[in-house]
């Protein structure tokens, strides 16, 4: 497990790293921000990816041979976004619970086209499902936008046809090809799957406070902060998770990853929303 868990972090994983602090530390000196509190919030920030890295492989390396990994994945990775959306309806604020799994629907293509980047694969990626991936992903994050911009009397209409829009892209989606891989040491340790789900979890959902910490003391431009950095550090399961499928070899997987976690974002939103409805 020792072993695994090094190989999981990568030249990616360090370059990655080494931003974070460049870009915080860099903000608190440009801006008279707290660099030492800066700086901390970064090794924060630093901490929460590797967990979330190394969680992602661990539960993709178990399931490795399972078939349709990508749907499985698209639905594990939406963890961190089904507990912010609970604790938005906690407080009774329903447009704060369902921006964190409505706003991952703009960042998730985008991500996946990163990790086709990086992993070398962009061409194949774009090949593989071309209409589907389309489709699925700019209906999805129409839905998405949609609900932002309705009066709060439509917010029933708008869970209904979300609901029936996804549920079809959900059950029209492409069958994803059995790739044989052998069976490793990973692979028969079962037990690690919970704990890596639960560790994915609950530090996907503590990135957003870590982040905003070290934005705090950092004095970084908040527009920089809400629509670049938080965005892309609070979707990083998804990024890691599809970069991990495309360098199995994957793309199918990939992309079903991503559109599955778009269309899980709506039902998610939706179940809040009647939630959120019913219990004024």
């Amino acid at each position: 497990m020792k072993e695994f868990i090094l190989s999981s972090v990568g030249r990616l994983d360090l370059t990655v790293w080494m931003l974070v602090i460049l870009f915080f530390c860099g903000s608190a000196v440009l801006f008279e921000g707290n660099v030492q509190m800066a700086f901390i919030g970064s090794g924060g920030i630093i901490f929460e990816m590797l967990l979330i890295g190394i969680s992602i492989e661990i539960i993709i390396e178990i399931l490795k041979t399972t078939k349709g990994i990508g749907t499985i994945t698209g639905f594990i990775t939406n963890g961190p976004e089904a507990v912010c959306l609970i604790v938005g309806l906690m407080v009774g604020d329903i447009i704060f619970a369902s921006s964190t799994p409505l706003g991952s629907n703009f960042m998730n293509p985008i991500l996946l086209v990163c990790a086709a980047a990086v992993s070398g694969r962009l061409l194949l990626v774009f090949q593989t499902h071309r209409i589907y991936t389309i489709l699925t992903v700019l209906l999805t994050a129409i839905i998405a936008l949609t609900f932002f911009v309705l009066p709060s009397n439509y917010y029933l209409l708008w869970t209904v046809v979300a609901v029936i829009l996804s549920v079809v892209l959900f059950f029209y989606r492409p069958a994803e090809p059995v790739v044989n891989e052998e069976k490793g040491a990973v692979t028969e340790s079962k037990f690690w799957l919970i704990p890596a789900i639960g560790v994915l979890t609950i530090a996907g959902y503590c990135l957003d406070p870590v982040v905003t910490f070290a934005a705090h003391h950092s004095h970084a431009p908040k527009g920089v902060i809400g629509f670049i950095v938080l965005a892309t550090l609070t979707s990083w399961p998804e990024f890691k998770s599809s970069l991990s499928l495309l360098n199995r070899n994957k793309p199918a997987a990939a992309i079903l990853n991503i559109t599955v976690s778009n269309i899980t974002n709506l039902w998610l939103a939706a179940a809040g929303i009647v939630f959120y409805l019913f219990s004024q």
